[in-house]
């Protein structure tokens, strides 16, 4: 830990330190326009075929759980539930991971 501590002593008493900051040229991150169109659409994509599986693997839980309860097959209605379940729980993800790109993305222009 001494070793860290005298390192950092040693760059922070260098008076030239802070001309490090100065290498870095004034840049404006953008996206150039040839790769937007692509990525913007295998994004759009992505999150409507991930949806779609969420609704299909949602149906699919609610058709085990009734085929279970009518049945009388305890374990087939458990795991209705759970897919109902995991369902929700990657709708919300495509959802919130769409919304956070898109927050990410807007911030960048």
């Amino acid at each position: 830990m001494s070793q860290i501590l005298a390192t950092l002593n040693t760059v922070t008493a260098d008076p030239h330190w802070h001309t490090l900051a100065d290498a870095v040229p004034d840049v404006t991150p953008e996206m150039p326009k040839d790769v937007d169109k692509p990525v913007q659409s295998l994004l759009n994509w992505t999150a409507g075929l991930g949806l779609a599986a969420a609704v299909l693997g949602g149906l699919l839980g609610w058709a085990a759980v009734a085929v279970g309860h009518n049945s009388e097959r305890a374990a087939l209605a458990a795991r209705g539930k759970q897919a109902i379940l995991w369902s929700l729980f990657g709708a919300g993800g495509i959802g919130v991971t769409a919304a956070l790109v898109t927050t990410f993305y807007n911030m960048g222009q």
